[in-house]
């Protein structure tokens, strides 16, 4: 069953607009950057992102989101807590993130 991946950062204020940017790149490229072990292929299913822009008022100081897409959940699993690609980007939002908030599901799951 395939896993919904949704990530959710809200930036330092402090942070300049191009490192902003870069992040931003750097967590989408993952989608190519992180190989399976074993097919040694790239196994994110999609991914996409962008600046937050909605009219509503209610994201808490989310500024930017994410969905990233995984075949199953043990390719969820080995990208949260094993790929080398995945954790190397984690490393360095290191001082940039105020927040940051992640949640997962299986479409129609309850």
């Amino acid at each position: 069953m395939s896993i919904t991946h949704i990530v959710l950062f809200q930036f330092k204020s402090d942070v300049a607009a191009e490192v902003i940017e870069d992040a931003c790149g750097r967590m989408l490229v993952l989608k190519d950057n992180c190989v399976h072990p074993t097919s040694q292929k790239p196994y994110i299913k999609s991914a996409s992102g962008g600046k937050d822009n909605s009219p509503e008022g209610i994201q808490n100081g989310i500024t930017h989101a994410f969905v990233v897409e995984f075949t199953s959940a043990a390719d969820r699993d080995y990208y949260v807590h094993s790929d080398p690609s995945h954790l190397a980007f984690v490393k360095t939002l290191d001082g940039l993130l105020e927040k940051a908030q992640v949640i997962d599901f299986s479409g129609g799951v309850f």
